[in-house]
C-alpha cells in the first residue's frame, strides 16, 4: 500500500484545520497562564478536542479514498480490511 499519500484537496483543508488547532492550543496556554476561570479553560479545551476530532475525520476520509480504495480496485482485499480493522480500532479509543 502507498504511504503518506494525501489527496491535495485534503492537504489544503488539513493545514487549515492544523492552523486552527496551533491558535486554539496558544489560547488554551494563554488562558492557564492568566489564570482564567477553570470552567472556562475546560470550554476551550473541549473546543479543541473537537477540532482534533474534525481533523481525524479529515485525514480519515482522505485515507479511505486514497488507500483503502486503492485496495480494492487493487485486489487486496485482505491489506484494505486490514486497514479497515486498523481504523475501526484506533477510532474505538
Amino acid at each position: 500500500m502507498d504511504h503518506g499519500h494525501i489527496q491535495p484537496e485534503y492537504k489544503k483543508r488539513l493545514i487549515h484545520r492544523l492552523k486552527i488547532l496551533a491558535g486554539q492550543l496558544r489560547g488554551l496556554e494563554k488562558a492557564v497562564e492568566d489564570q482564567d476561570y477553570c470552567l472556562d479553560i475546560l470550554a476551550q479545551s473541549s473546543a479543541v478536542q473537537e477540532s482534533l476530532k474534525s481533523f481525524d475525520a479529515l485525514m480519515l476520509e482522505n485515507h479511505l479514498h486514497t488507500h483503502v480504495a486503492n485496495s480494492f480496485r487493487g485486489k487486496e482485499i485482505q491489506k484494505a480490511v486490514e486497514e479497515l480493522l486498523r481504523i475501526y480500532k484506533l477510532n474505538r479509543r
